[in-house]
């Protein structure tokens, strides 16, 4: 059986034992006003990529930066990088500004289009990889195996990079982005163009990265892979935050409480809790139901646009849909 009322749940505790882990955990991203205005030949403003955009990512976590196309997601990732220049504000990784070249020994980087030597294999564009961060012969030699044990691609370790499929390569782009072990890995779109399969393994390799102790922020357009593997998301839109908060949290429709029995008789569905100790059923869970991050997110984008300069609040979204209370 299950029960939807207007009654919101209690999810405090959990939300201050949430905030508390945030708090005590390190800051490995940190933004502050962090603001980008590209200007033509003349110097006058062409477009404001990103506006005053503050958020922290930390140590351990997988964070999502979603947002349609336009809404800043790349240049948020190449102002990490180093790769361009903010035009006011800070981007601050492992406590020291972006374009401190201390950083790149603990980064990696999957961009949207891994470009790679076509006539090389695996070994080969790893070794080849490993040379440029100065690794010893040895030390190579045994990171590449780890990495080609990792995206399991042993079997085709010594193909031609020309004869890959889209997973296979976006697979060696991954190893070649932990190549030097990096604390931080930030991917760009690390699903597109897979097939089924290849997602899922995509988001499995994700989920152990994570499990080895990285810190991963990633920017798709696949709602469903990122609700599957973030912790936190950021929704931008033309440049602007507009959420920002954990993914099991942010889903959660507040007004509504769900619950869920087992061996309740037909006639008991209009009583809850007197009629479940009454009946001798089963109260399995008392929580509130949860929408899906396509919805929370296509919401957050319409919102933006009826009232630019404004930010969303709460998932009263899908709520307000039902039908009221009989």
């Amino acid at each position: 059986m299950s029960v939807s009322t207007g009654q919101a749940g209690n999810t405090d505790q959990q939300a201050a034992s949430s905030t508390a882990a945030e708090t005590s955990s390190e800051v490995v991203i940190e933004t502050r006003g962090l603001t980008k205005v590209y200007r033509d030949f003349w110097g006058r403003q062409k477009v404001r990529a990103l506006k005053a955009l503050d958020l922290q990512v930390y140590r351990g976590e997988i964070f999502g930066l979603l947002g349609p196309n336009g809404s800043g997601k790349s240049t948020t990732i190449k102002l990490l990088l180093g790769l361009l220049f903010p035009t006011s504000g800070q981007a601050i990784v492992f406590g020291r500004d972006a374009t401190d070249v201390e950083n790149k020994q603990r980064v990696g980087y999957l961009p949207e289009e891994s470009y790679l030597y076509r006539f090389l294999n695996a070994e080969e564009t790893l070794d080849f990889y490993g040379r440029l961060f100065n690794m010893p012969a040895k030390q190579r030699r045994a990171r590449v195996a780890e990495l080609i044990e990792l995206v399991g691609l042993g079997w085709a370790k010594r193909r031609q990079l020309k004869e890959y499929s889209k997973g296979m390569a976006r697979r060696i782009g991954l190893a070649q982005a932990l190549i030097n072990d990096p604390e931080l890995v930030l991917l760009d779109e690390p699903t597109t163009g897979l097939d089924p399969i290849g997602t899922r393994q995509m988001k499995d390799l994700i989920l152990e990265l994570k499990a080895r102790g990285k810190t991963v922020l990633m920017c798709s357009h696949l709602l469903a892979d990122v609700q599957d593997v973030c912790d936190r998301i950021a929704i931008l839109h033309q440049g602007e935050l507009k959420e920002l908060g954990r993914v099991d949290t942010l889903l959660t429709v507040q007004d509504v409480t769900q619950i869920r029995a087992r061996g309740l008789p037909k006639e008991a569905e209009d009583e809850i809790r007197a009629v479940i100790a009454r009946h001798g059923g089963e109260l399995l869970a008392m929580e509130h139901p949860t929408t899906t991050l396509e919805e929370l997110f296509l919401h957050i984008v319409r919102e933006a646009e009826a009232h630019p300069g404004r930010r969303a609040t709460g998932l009263a979204r899908p709520a307000e849909k039902a039908p009221a209370a009989q």
